[in-house]
């Protein structure tokens, strides 16, 4: 693959995804906002964000995710008319940024992350998670073989003991 060429997914990809309900994935999302994000994130950024409505939309797989911020952490919302600030790239673009392979300027810069809405607001967004020590998303993580390896350990611990000759 060309690096200079980001990969889309296939718009028939993307045409399968856009019929799924929105609301599920925006749970999904705010659920990993709420465990790797909000503990890390300073009591005057959540101030911030108290009460915005915020957007997500995965340009190539055609999905939107929205939700809103209580200051403590952030909750899902149904498709919003309107929102205080929107982000898109593409899926691909969204995963890099997740593994720190990419920098938010240069996607930004090259058009293929934008942020619509509240400019000041996008802002800190930004300059909150440039600021952040989080973990890299690997991906190899969530391969089948590795989440079943977490669960190994545990279903040993709690299987009964087996006794040869019994």
């Amino acid at each position: 693959m060309n690096p200079s060429a980001p990969f889309l997914l296939p718009p028939t990809v993307g045409s399968v995804l856009s019929r799924l309900p929105a609301y599920p994935g925006s749970v999904l999302l705010v659920t990993a906002l709420n465990r790797v994000l909000v503990p890390h994130l300073p009591a005057d950024v959540r101030q911030i964000l108290l009460g915005k409505k915020l957007r997500i939309q995965v340009r190539d797989a055609r999905l939107t995710f929205d939700y809103t911020c209580t200051g403590d952490r952030f909750m899902a919302s149904h498709r919003q008319p309107e929102t205080d600030l929107t982000i898109s790239a593409s899926a691909h673009d969204f995963l890099r940024l997740a593994q720190r392979q990419e920098d938010p300027d240069t996607l930004f810069f090259s058009r293929r992350l934008s942020m619509e809405g509240d400019t000041e607001l996008g802002l800190v967004v930004k300059n909150a998670l440039d600021a952040l020590e989080l973990p890299v998303f690997d991906l190899q993580q969530w391969m089948p073989s590795q989440v079943l390896a977490r669960f190994a350990p545990r279903r040993a611990a709690t299987a009964p003991a087996h006794h040869p000759g019994e």
